[in-house]
């Protein structure tokens, strides 16, 4: 069966998804939807979309799931009413900007009993998959800690979505939620949550060193910055030795294993397209089975994740709320 894909807005994230979209089976983006028609109507025509319009038209169309690109203060009202207009829903990350905006939209699709998941692309990509086979086989022992790394250099300019408070704009929410995820996926909800970092003249975060700790002593040492580009390397450690996701560690083609005493094992798995194809398969992969939730990128992990995330910047002493759309 063909799946009936609608994406909301129109920006670099939604056409990176919509090349994507185009190599995945039996997928058809079906309809775009925009806070400006007109460019709903160029992104269509760009990607082959048979309709566009408004939001409220994208929530009148005739689709099987949404996927929602907006900024991330924005994900929250768009999820709440796709939801309501009973269509699923892929949402990108960070999922909302609030850990309450998250629960809320969680507590919704459950209700519902409508499919929801993060766009949380990299658990998806061949190489990761295959990494998280090998380390919860015990192929280097019991994960003990992660390191995790993302920095891009972007100049500082307050009217770019990236550094817009109003718009989610920093580095934890952007970039931060990479190595977030990452050590969540293998170690679980940390117990604790520490962070040091520096922010821009507006306030939003320009760095973030973060530190996650589990009462049993495992821990994750995570950075990430707008400031300067760094190599984007992850590393497990674990009892019988470590395991690396070369850079970048967000979408990598392969990965190191280096067991105790023996020589080091390189794996390669190239990813497909830029790697947004493998959520986008695993969505209509969920549909067709009707699971509510991704067994991969479950709703609960969602929240670990979000609520990292909140303390980070409460710590920080950044607030970024939702915000509201007009459909």
């Amino acid at each position: 069966m063909t799946t009936r894909w609608g994406i909301a807005a129109t920006g670099r994230m939604a056409a990176a998804f919509a090349t994507d979209l185009a190599l995945v089976p039996d997928a058809e983006l079906a309809f775009v939807g925009s806070r400006t028609p007109d460019r709903a109507a160029e992104f269509a025509g760009q990607f082959s979309a048979s309709g566009s319009g408004t939001y409220r038209d994208l929530l009148a169309a005739d689709l099987d799931v949404v996927y929602i690109a907006t900024p991330h203060p924005q994900h929250h009202a768009l999820a709440l009413a796709a939801i309501e207009a009973g269509t699923p829903v892929l949402v990108e990350k960070a999922f909302t900007a609030t850990l309450a905006g998250a629960q809320e939209v969680v507590d919704a699709a459950r209700a519902a009993g409508l499919f929801c998941m993060e766009a949380m692309w990299t658990r998806f990509q061949p190489a990761v998959v295959r990494a998280k086979e090998l380390v919860d086989a015990g192929e280097i022992g019991e994960p003990l800690m992660v390191t995790a790394d993302f920095g891009a250099q972007r100049d500082f300019d307050p009217a770019s979505r990236l550094f817009d408070l109003a718009l989610g704009g920093g580095s934890v929410l952007d970039l931060g939620v990479y190595p977030i995820s990452l050590a969540q996926y293998v170690l679980g909800r940390p117990d604790s949550v520490t962070v040091t970092g520096t922010t821009y003249p507006n306030g939003a975060d320009r760095s973030a060193a973060i530190h996650l700790a589990h009462e049993d002593g495992r821990a994750a040492a995570l950075m990430c910055t707008l400031a300067a580009e760094t190599p984007g390397r992850a590393v497990v450690v674990g009892t019988e030795g470590s395991l690396e996701l070369q850079p970048r560690f967000h979408h990598p083609d392969s990965f190191v294993v280096r067991r105790n005493g023996q020589d080091p094992e390189e794996v390669e798995l190239p990813r497909t397209g830029a790697g947004y194809f493998h959520q986008a398969v695993e969505v209509q992969r969920c549909l067709a089975e009707g699971l509510t939730e991704s067994p991969t990128m479950p709703l609960a992990d969602t929240l670990d994740v979000q609520w990292v995330l909140e303390e980070c910047l409460g710590q920080l002493g950044i607030e970024i709320g939702e915000a509201s759309v007009e459909l």
